[in-house]
């Protein structure tokens, strides 16, 4: 343990050695909305600051990422594997682990983008414009430097922003259109989270007092923050009300009859069959990996334990299949997702032996006979393949041209109805089977970008599971999504098709 705070002091201490003091003063003012100016004020080198986020428990050895992420922030991009990240890292877990994007970040970043384009100039311009507002004994020579004075006299504020319009409309409209940018988002956030309030404002009155010392637990870092800016104090205690509220640590939205238990310690296992290279004259399936590594990402984020499995033949997918069927840890696990990602025809997917498998057969693997310990449990199957030969096309003269190129095609051929694919679901409970396309017919690939299913369904994933949205509701808004996808002719067109024996609502709880 010693050896590890050792290693990450050094790794502090690195970062500070290449940090210049407009690094520092960036980092200053970044940190500002959750450490005091008062404090802010006393730093000399970004160590400080380091020790102030120690202190207020916002850093420590297993939680680097607030360090990565003002790095990025302040396009130090080189310093980010002193500390284990690259900068697609960083990219990628911005929305989930972010915390200025958790404090609102659009308003600092905003002023921090609007400082970086400010020259000398245009502060002794400011300066001017601001003469009666600004102390005269005050030397202000940095942008950063201006825009926290402005901050400190209240002339500058979340909901205040009329006189840096007035000093954006007399250096650039660029700079204008910064702040309108950042006022329209900020009024379409505001209605966005009114309506979640009035969605939950009634729960709030029906906290079980015997909550209270798990409420106190879970919000113990926010009331750390004293000195935080009361603003973002509030709005990042109304979004942990939020996650609290549907992580079912509260029963209020759902009773738990109508919903799969999804609260266990173990969620549960993703496993992923990515096969891209094949014999028998199948083409390669150029950008399948970054498939996997959206499924890998945001299955992670919601709990469930990956593994992934390339290339395997037929017989080797079965295999694997056998070896889960009787593993014992299902017992503790709420929930299955399977993904694969292969070519395939009417109800199979193929090995890369050139071999098929039907998805009724996979499937079969985990019905409550065969698997007791998945008995009653959801089970989730993605399947990205192709169901045949033939195309889609648009009924409509409109075509979504901001779509793809390069496109692959997952498919061989077809001869079966939709109808069969539906007969083909297990009769037992409790299944949920989401095809990329219906059957007869191609789903795309980019070679680059991946597939339109599988990254419709990471996105929508993302974007709905924490607002409560359950499994059935975000395969619809899939559905929407990959139908309104065109080839840039706008003439192949795709439409998924889920089917489905669950039981009751399946919701991801909140991420945290």
């Amino acid at each position: 343990m010693e050896e590890d705070s050792m290693k990450f002091r050094q790794q502090l201490l690195a970062i500070d050695d290449n940090l210049g003091k407009e690094d520092v003063d960036a980092l200053k003012f970044l940190c500002s909305d959750f450490i005091s100016l008062k404090k802010l004020e006393t730093v000399e080198a970004a160590h400080d600051i380091f020790q102030l986020l120690i202190k207020k428990n916002l850093l420590n050895k297993e939680n680097t990422f607030l360090i990565a992420e003002l790095l990025y922030r302040i396009k130090c991009i080189f310093l980010l594997q002193k500390i284990g990240y690259t900068k697609e890292e960083v990219q990628d877990n911005l929305p989930l682990k972010g915390m200025l994007t958790l404090l609102n970040f659009s308003y600092r970043q905003m002023l921090y983008e609007i400082s970086e384009e400010l020259t000398e100039e245009d502060v002794k311009t400011a300066m001017f414009l601001l003469r009666e507002q600004i102390p005269k004994k005050q030397s202000t020579t940095s942008a950063l430097e201006l825009l926290t004075s402005l901050e400190k006299q209240d002339l500058l504020a979340e909901t205040k922003t009329d006189k840096l319009e007035i000093i954006c409309e007399k250096i650039s409209p660029d700079l204008l259109k910064k702040v309108e940018r950042y006022k329209q988002r900020t009024a379409d956030s505001y209605t966005e989270e009114l309506g979640s309030l009035r969605w939950h404002s009634e729960s709030l009155h029906s906290l079980p007092a015997n909550q209270e010392s798990v409420w106190s637990e879970h919000f113990g870092f926010v009331s750390s923050l004293s000195d935080m800016n009361p603003l973002h104090r509030n709005a990042l205690m109304l979004k942990e009300l939020c996650w609290f509220l549907l992580s079912g640590m509260v029963e209020l939205c759902f009773p738990t009859s109508d919903c799969y238990k999804m609260d266990g310690l173990h969620r549960g296992y993703c496993l992923i069959f990515n096969n891209i290279n094949f014999e028998g004259g199948l083409n390669q399936r150029k950008g399948s990996q970054k498939d996997a590594m959206e499924l890998e990402s945001v299955f992670t984020w919601l709990g469930l334990e990956v593994k992934q499995y390339d290339d395997k033949t037929s017989v080797e997918m079965e295999n694997i299949l056998k070896d889960w069927q009787s593993c014992e840890s299902w017992k503790d696990r709420d929930c299955l997702v399977c993904c694969i990602l292969s070519h395939g025809e009417s109800g199979k997917i193929y090995g890369t032996d050139a071999h098929l498998i039907p998805i009724r057969t996979i499937m079969s693997y985990f019905t409550a006979k065969r698997c007791p310990q998945l008995a009653k449990k959801p089970k989730l199957f993605f399947i990205q393949a192709c169901q045949g030969e033939k195309t889609q096309q648009p009924v409509y003269l409109e075509t979504d041209t901001n779509n793809h190129v390069n496109l692959g095609a997952d498919a061989q051929s077809s001869g079966f109805s939709s109808f069969q694919l539906l007969q083909s679901i297990p009769e037992e409970a409790d299944f949920l089977l989401g095809m990329a396309t219906v059957d007869g017919y191609l789903s795309f690939r980019h070679i680059h970008q991946g597939t339109w299913y599988i990254q419709a369904l990471c996105n929508k994933l993302r974007a709905l599971v924490p607002s409560g949205e359950d499994i059935l509701s975000i395969l619809t808004e899939v559905n929407a999504d990959v139908s309104k996808r065109a080839d840039t002719q706008g003439q192949k067109k795709q439409m998924p098709q889920p089917a489905y024996t669950l039981r009751k609502k399946l919701i991801f709880p909140m991420p945290k």
